[in-house]
């Protein structure tokens, strides 16, 4: 009797893509780099990233799978009694956050030298991309990130200049033992996204210290070293009333300030980042910029954040499309590989698309932001209308393209064993935080009605397309209809406040903005696909379409999706 064991083979059968890097396996990742970054720094960072690709697809990958597993506990007081507010983390979400803030320098490469060996704060590009590398692996972690770099950047803008020297070395540090990381305490019960309904009191003492009592309803980081505050300060009603104060977790003897945390969120994701509620009982807090204009400086710090997680969506997309098209490339049915087949391709297609999108208004707006930091007036109507453009759609996109992958991968894509269900849960994240969409939307057209955006972008728009690829002669007037109804249809909804058009106008504005950016990308060495992915935003997202026609694009499903992956 034969008493061999036949090998298995099962490990043929589920595609697994742990170890895959997830820098060199993009096509576009590093010609995109260059296009966008100056070439010195480009080719000092590309071995940064092509490390931080390995690992992203690796040993980050598992830490960030075991993190969401176990999720932070509370403990509000200590074993003596005392209240103590203590958030015990998992040692793997702590080795996230040392790789984040240490090894990468994520929070603090726009602010200082030393960060991966370059002389200088890096621009916001570098900044940007390398968040959306690291987001592939794990993207709870990036909320704190992305909320310390924003303090650290609002502090500089308006704080005191002694508050400064003492505070900005301690949230850039490098050191991850000494440095203190930021948080942003703005919402509550009754004022969510309508601000002007802050109740948080703030009280000036004799000696000219401030006081701040009440209670915040939805905080991440909620033990980080300091947070911004929004809080009452004036008679004034609504927002007149209300100024920004920074607020450290302990006091200058050593002891925790006067907040609770009275217990955190149970949330559907980011589980590996505490988000918790907050008490105000009197804590010391310093005031930032000028009292009563609270909200319009606390605006640079949220505008900073949104674009944090225009980028994160944008990330979370790329890591599902690769684990996608992976599998796809790896996995065979009925006698063929699953990218073989044409209803396959089709839904890739449909996913890479949104995919780069976000990717290409995440690189233009981090490049106009760029300018506008150093003075540019247009820049920054730029970068004002850009931003909830793209917190607004590709925060929406990314619950598609998750799910989407998802079902790629089948009944094992359900399975928490497999980082798809991750994805989803995050995913969601985006389209809450830091303004719902329609929040968000109608910002978009608060922009144009109150900052003159409108004309500078699309002045910006036409300058794309005449330094990009041009398009093919047949669909030249197509794209001119197209820009020019996006824009007319964005000027008709903006004077109204209310407008149900906001979302059709924000969207409309995106697909133009991001077609014409990948018609300007596909100038550039390794990125002449780009060219046939603004063709599918002008045929697919910009243009009336026939439900029963036969589409004619379907030979560039193949070309496209050989080039989207190395």
């Amino acid at each position: 009797m034969n008493t061999d064991i036949p090998t298995s083979n099962v490990a043929l059968n589920i595609p697994d893509s742990r170890g895959i890097n997830l820098f060199s396996t993009d096509a576009f990742a590093e010609a995109l780099l260059r296009a966008y970054l100056p070439q010195d720094l480009a080719s000092h960072l590309v071995p940064h990233f092509a490390e931080l690709g390995r690992r992203a697809g690796d040993e980050l990958d598992e830490l960030a799978s075991v993190a969401d597993k176990n999720p932070p506990e509370l403990s509000v007081r200590n074993r003596a009694g005392q209240d103590a507010s203590t958030i015990s983390k998992h040692p793997a979400y702590v080795d996230l956050e040392r790789e984040a803030y240490s090894t990468y320098g994520l929070a603090a490469m726009s602010h200082r030298a030393g960060v991966l060996g370059w002389n200088a704060p890096m621009p916001p590009v570098a900044k940007y991309a390398l968040s959306h590398l690291f987001v592939q692996a794990e993207f709870g972690l990036c909320c704190p990130v992305s909320m310390t770099d924003s303090l650290a950047r609002t502090l500089r803008k308006y704080g005191d200049p002694a508050l400064v020297e003492q505070v900005l070395p301690q949230v850039t540090s490098l050191d991850f033992d000494t440095l203190r990381q930021g948080a942003m305490f703005m919402t509550e019960q009754g004022a969510g996204s309508d601000v002007s309904a802050t109740e948080t009191q703030a009280q000036q003492e004799a000696d000219g210290r401030w006081r701040l009592h009440g209670d915040k309803w939805f905080c991440s980081n909620p033990d980080a070293g300091f947070a911004m505050v929004l809080a009452r300060s004036e008679e004034a009603a609504g927002l007149a009333g209300i100024s920004l104060f920074l607020l450290s977790r302990e006091l200058p003897d050593g002891m925790h300030n006067y907040y609770r945390i009275l217990r955190l969120k149970d949330k559907l994701g980011t589980r590996s980042m505490a988000s918790g509620e907050i008490r105000l009982e009197g804590a010391y807090a310093w005031l930032v910029g000028e009292r009563g204009r609270g909200f319009q400086q606390m605006a640079d710090m949220i505008n900073n954040s949104r674009l944090s997680n225009g980028m994160r969506a944008a990330g979370l997309m790329r890591r599902a499309f690769t684990e996608a098209l992976f599998f796809a490339r790896n996995r065979r049915a009925f006698g063929k590989r699953l990218v073989d087949m044409p209803l396959m391709q089709r839904q890739l297609l449909k996913m890479l698309v949104p995919t780069e999108q976000a990717r290409s208004l995440m690189f233009q707006t981090a490049k106009v932001l760029d300018r506008a930091d150093h003075g540019e007036a247009q820049a920054k109507k730029l970068v004002r209308i850009l931003t909830p453009l793209i917190k607004f759609r590709a925060c929406r996109d990314a619950r598609k393209v998750t799910g989407d992958a998802m079902e790629v991968r089948g009944g094992c894509g359900y399975i928490e064993e497999w980082v798809e269900p991750r994805l989803v849960r995050d995913a969601h994240l985006g389209s809450i935080w830091e303004g719902t969409s329609n929040i968000v939307a109608l910002d978009v057209l608060r922009a144009i009605r109150r900052n003159g955006c409108l004309e500078p972008l699309r002045d910006y728009v036409e300058q794309l397309l005449e330094d990009g690829v041009p398009c093919d002669a047949s669909r030249r007037d197509a794209q001119q209809q197209a820009v020019d109804g996006a824009f007319r249809l964005a000027a008709h909804a903006a004077p109204d406040e209310n407008s149900s058009l906001a979302r059709q106008a924000a969207s409309a504005l995106y697909h133009v903005v991001s077609m014409a950016a990948m018609r300007w990308e596909a100038r550039h060495d390794g990125l002449q696909a780009r060219a046939l992915l603004a063709d599918l935003v002008l045929v697919h997202k910009l243009s009336v379409s026939d439900p029963f026609a036969v589409p004619e694009d379907a030979g560039v499903y193949s070309e496209l999706l050989n080039s989207s992956e190395k």
